[in-house]
């Protein structure tokens, strides 16, 4: 799944009532697609109305379940061997294939495959139902939503060997879906403490990122016990999270989803005569002067409480921002356009070609780690190890990316993030066809802390460059395309096992030149066009500034 990275997840917001001739703070929306329907009747709650004891126990607790449930399915790796081990889609292989190895053949690879193509289509995919819902239910609709998914699924895999029908597919199937509905509701709690939402964001993304351990564990649960914790005993003890969960939702987290620093600020700028004024009864008597004073009072008791919620640095975080979109160099480059305008330009298709591919190396890789080494290192022994050391290195590797992640994109120019995402891009496809072992470590260290750096730098980019008002609906579309034709994975098998013998280096040589011609087209593009507003910028300056005569000069002359 994809990360959309913020400072503040303010910068989410959709208008809500807001005038033409004027300014106004908008409402948080989870919704790639827009609005389409009437909003939630739910107003959202601030985060000074609730106990500072309860907000910090609301956000350990989601950051617990994020980590047993938001990305469970990108553990495939260390699941896979153990579906091997049971035999699983073992029935459509042939006699020979049976008796030469251990290895998988063909056809029970292919369906091993279209297990995890499957869930990692549908985690993009489903950011718009998951948006929708959100917006229109909150939170707690959503969460109930993921955990009746997460239920289904866990039930399907483990009854998948007993049911007459394919079972693994759609259970797998079932258990992506309920991962984003339950992460993406947890977002809204980085507003419970505004002024710390980075780090609250950045606690969920690394619970998402080390949620793909949890398979790594069963699996050496079940080498430990040699196969008796099989995976029906795991999904059904799994079940104790939806079922958490769906306890916790009821009775700790908060129905509608907390306002964002937007919606605080305007609360703050209310002015006091445009409150409801008070119900005085059905008698003529005139309102006193305590009234007044009592809500004025209590505004100020709200403003106070409000103020010190955000901070007093605003314009100290101003500067910084300022700062940061001057170091992009190409913030702003498409703001106030429509989406249709902006999807029809080149800053949409290469950022969106780019994805597609990289995403699709990304999942195949992921899903064929061990037979690629197998074949690469012509050593079954040698290729479990290495896919042991990469069930181990994904999930630490996603959370120890997370800061530097941040200060890469904080502090240097789009056009040297994205160099920097093609050259470590190229660096993992030469390292991925060296036959060594060395080289299959450089090639997982580098590939685990890119994975995360890959998704959140493409949401960044997407945020500078179309802008925030049309984030869901471009940034959406670019998930979904990429989503979409990941399940080419499958043709991707069929030349790997069918065309070139199962060697993956055919394969792996072809995506890498595709994507480094698009990454390269990318960059040369977006510093192309760096300069020339770079150059604009000081050209407009330059017109602005006024005309000084040099000191004695008169009438022009010295």
């Amino acid at each position: 799944m994809s990360l959309h990275r913020v400072s503040s997840m303010s910068s989410y917001e959709h208008v809500r009532g807001s005038s033409p001739a004027r300014s106004e703070h908008r409402k948080m929306s989870f919704n790639p697609a827009g609005s389409w329907g009437p909003p939630a009747k739910e107003e959202p709650i601030g985060a000074f109305e609730v106990s500072k004891s309860k907000r910090i126990l609301q956000v350990a607790v989601a950051v617990v379940y994020c980590l047993f449930s938001a990305g469970v399915v990108f553990g495939y790796a260390a699941l896979k061997p153990v579906l091997v081990e049971e035999g699983v889609y073992r029935q459509y292989c042939m006699r020979e294939e049976v008796s030469i190895s251990e290895t998988t053949c063909y056809e029970q690879e292919i369906r091993l495959n279209i297990m995890f193509t499957t869930a990692a289509v549908a985690t993009n995919i489903c950011a718009l139902p998951v948006g929708t819902i959100l917006d229109k239910y909150g939170p707690r609709i959503s969460g109930f939503v993921g955990c009746f998914f997460l239920i289904i699924g866990s039930l399907f895999m483990a009854f998948a060997a007993q049911l007459p029908f394919d079972a693994y597919i759609p259970g797998y199937l079932f258990l992506a879906l309920g991962g984003p509905f339950v992460f993406i509701s947890s977002f809204q709690l980085s507003n419970t403490f505004p002024q710390h939402s980075g780090l609250i964001l950045a606690l969920l993304t690394g619970a998402f990122d080390s949620s793909s351990a949890i398979f790594l564990f069963y699996r050496l649960i079940y080498t430990a016990t040699n196969g008796v914790f099989s995976p029906q005993r795991f999904f059904l003890i799994y079940l104790v999270v939806p079922l958490f969960i769906t306890a916790v939702q009821i009775f700790l987290m908060p129905a509608n989803s907390y306002k964002t620093v937007g919606e605080l600020v305007k609360q703050v700028e209310e002015p006091l005569g445009s409150a409801e004024p008070p119900n005085y009864g059905t008698d003529n008597s005139s309102p006193g002067l305590g009234d007044h004073e009592q809500r004025r009072k209590r505004q100020d008791n709200i403003d106070s409480e409000i103020t010190s919620l955000l901070g007093k640095d605003g314009n100290k975080q101003q500067k910084e921002e300022d700062k940061k979109r001057n170091i992009s160099g190409v913030w702003g480059v498409l703001h106030g356009r429509s989406a249709l305008g902006q999807i029809k330009t080149p800053w949409f298709w290469l950022i969106a070609l780019f994805t597609v591919v990289q995403m699709l190396r990304i999942n195949y890789f992921v899903a064929t780690v061990t037979t690629q080494y197998d074949y690469i290192l012509n050593s079954d022994e040698l290729a479990e190890h290495v896919n042991h050391v990469f069930d181990v290195a994904l999930p630490v590797g996603g959370v120890l990316s997370v800061p530097f992640i941040g200060l890469i994109l904080d502090n240097t120019s789009t056009t040297f993030t994205l160099g920097l995402l093609v050259t470590v891009s190229a660096l993992i496809g030469i390292f991925g066809c060296l036959p060594y072992l060395w080289a299959a470590y450089a090639n997982i260290a580098l590939f685990v802390l890119y994975r995360p750096f890959y998704y959140t730098a493409v949401s960044d980019y997407s945020g500078k460059v179309f802008g925030y008002h049309t984030f869901g609906k471009v940034y959406g579309l670019i998930i979904c395309m990429a989503g979409l034709l990941n399940f080419s994975q499958a043709g991707l098998d069929a030349l790997t096992h069918k065309i070139f013998s199962r060697d993956p280096l055919p394969v792996n040589l072809i995506l890498l030149f595709v994507a480094l011609i698009i990454g390269l087209a990318l960059v040369g593009f977006v510093y192309w066009k760096s300069r020339s507003m770079k150059r604009n910028q000081l050209e407009d300056e330059a017109e602005e500034t006024p005309d000084t005569l040099m000191p004695g000069a008169v009438n022009g002359t010295t």
